[in-house]
């Protein structure tokens, strides 16, 4: 893979993030829609992939570097998919006992090991098993499942491509192509 082919796979991925993210802002300020704590886990996780791919990007990665980026990205990839997996499953199954009074989540993070502020979030709460917004008959959770699996489908098939064109091409210098008796 080309540096200039690795850097903009990488911008791309970081310009579908920000579009997405811009959306999911435009929802929460202009239409009014309040995020539950999986949402607000699903954007940490979508922020963190497009931080890879910017800096991937930047940095302009050879082999070994952009196979490293590409697996930094599969991981909040799989995170973000875990995060919105777990808020599809709680929409899904309305007549589950969801707390009901749960405290800020800047009080809690505050009061609270970060691991176990995660831990009280994936339980879910009445806003995450709510069904606000839909489009096409999907809610947003079920969005952000779709698009974090095709960064996941992407991910891995960007790595089985590395893997596959550095078992064909040495690691060194040297070219696996005979020389010609002219050159």
């Amino acid at each position: 893979m080309s540096l200039a082919c690795s850097r903009s796979l990488f911008f791309t991925l970081f310009i579908a993030g920000a579009l997405v993210l811009g959306v999911s802002y435009y929802l929460e300020y202009a239409v009014g829609l309040k995020p539950c704590g999986l949402c607000l886990l699903q954007r940490f996780c979508l922020a963190l992939l497009m931080g890879v791919c910017l800096i991937a990007a930047v940095h302009g990665p050879g082999r070994l570097g952009s196979f490293l980026y590409w697996l930094l990205g599969l991981a909040c990839s799989l995170a973000g998919t875990v995060t919105a997996w777990r808020q599809v499953l709680l929409q899904s199954d309305p007549a589950r006992q969801l707390s009901t009074c749960v405290p800020d989540l800047t009080d809690l993070f505050a009061s609270a090991p970060w691991s176990c502020v995660v831990r009280l979030m994936f339980k879910g709460t009445i806003d995450c098993g709510q069904i606000a917004w839909t489009l096409f008959d999907l809610s947003l959770p079920e969005w952000s499942l779709l698009f974090f699996m095709a960064m996941m489908i992407f991910g891995i098939f960007q790595l089985l491509r590395l893997v596959r064109n550095s078992l064909q091409r040495p690691l060194g210098g040297d070219s696996s192509h005979r020389a010609l008796v002219g050159d």
